[in-house]
């Protein structure tokens, strides 16, 4: 067993004040799973000496958990795994589409028709345990709680297996990491991540972002949590480019719970030499890819996509970033999303 040192600063942002928070973090190192022992001391004047305890699942590569699974044990739903056997029966190229934080498969379904209207079967897989519907998560929010990116990438993993032919893999905000976390693992013939979360590499924190994450990451205890958002969060997160309108509209449409261990992983991921949030950037295998940003997105702006940007075209393959103007973080739900499509959709018949 071994033990080490890691110091930790985190930094929120609460109302119109910054929260720093420096931590130094015992970890013991054991076989499986590694437990952190967490003692802050908060320069922002708070009570010194809080501590905390939480599970961290061994790393994998490329950001897996890989968690050891019993035999004949699957994460893959029936509705899954009859899209999985739909696809193999067209003879067509698949495109898997994976929704990212408060938002739902059915998210994706103008996108997946499209698709499927020139040439593709398209696939719509949810997180483990996601509701069929809005009314249904928002009913029983707690299903959200303790996903891990990890374990989330090892779903869509299994999910992919199940083709007959590579896939194209498009996804959006955390979808957009997983789909980079999927291509590093060579699992994909082309991909495309629109206003991707971040990996560990990219430095950039803007302010926007951190307000966008705040109703997460303000409270510690949210890691295993599921938290949603209010209009008004949403509004400042994915909605702050359409009209008050549309806003509201989109919120009560496509609005959900969402996990918060994700956050809490990207927000520490430089800081974690063990994160989940890892994308292996120069594997050969990882296929084209095309990042999406838009232009006046709020949670992942375009400094952030630009450093994965800079990160992925590293790789031997081809790698593109496109902005879209005028365009916040609802850009693949919003009145606009055909033309995001459509610019994701022309890369993808370049290669699949």
């Amino acid at each position: 067993m071994m033990h080490s040192f890691v110091e930790v600063v985190m930094v929120s942002l609460t109302g119109p004040t910054f929260i720093v928070c420096s931590m130094r973090c015992w970890v013991r190192r054991s076989v499986g799973r590694r437990r952190v022992r967490v003692r802050a001391d908060l320069m922002s004047g708070r009570r010194k000496g809080a501590t905390a305890v939480v599970s961290v699942n061994s790393p994998g590569e490329g950001g897996s958990s890989m968690a050891t699974k019993g035999k004949g044990s699957t994460t893959v739903t029936e509705h899954e795994a009859t899209q999985v056997t739909h696809a193999n029966g067209t003879g067509r190229t698949p495109v898997v589409f994976v929704h990212g934080l408060w938002l739902l498969p059915s998210s994706w379904d103008r996108w997946a028709e499209l698709f499927e209207q020139n040439g593709y079967t398209a696939l719509t897989p949810g997180w483990p345990d996601d509701p069929e519907t809005v009314e249904e998560a928002n009913a029983k929010p707690d299903v959200f709680a303790g996903k891990s990116v990890g374990e989330v990438a090892d779903h869509f993993e299994e999910v992919i297996r199940g083709l007959s032919r590579k896939p194209a893999v498009i996804g959006h905000s955390f979808g957009g990491l997983l789909t980079q976390i999927l291509a590093g693992r060579g699992l994909s013939e082309v991909s495309v991540a629109i206003d991707p979360a971040p990996f560990r590499g990219v430095l950039p924190l803007p302010i926007s972002a951190l307000k966008s994450a705040s109703p997460v990451l303000h409270n510690p205890a949210n890691l295993h949590r599921a938290i949603p958002l209010t209009y008004e969060q949403f509004r400042f997160g994915f909605a702050n480019a359409v009209s008050e309108d549309e806003a509201k509209e989109l919120y009560a449409k496509f609005a959900v719970p969402a996990s918060g261990e994700p956050l809490f992983q990207a927000a520490s991921a430089n800081l974690n030499p063990w994160t989940e949030a890892k994308v292996k950037t120069k594997n050969p295998q990882r296929g084209p890819l095309l990042i999406i940003s838009g232009e006046k997105d709020n949670t992942v702006p375009w400094s952030i996509a630009n450093a994965s940007y800079k990160r992925q075209r590293r790789n031997e393959g081809i790698t593109e970033i496109v902005e879209m103007p005028n365009r916040g973080h609802a850009l693949v739900i919003d009145s606009g999303w055909r033309e995001v499509a459509d610019t994701a959709l022309q890369f993808v018949q370049k290669f699949a």
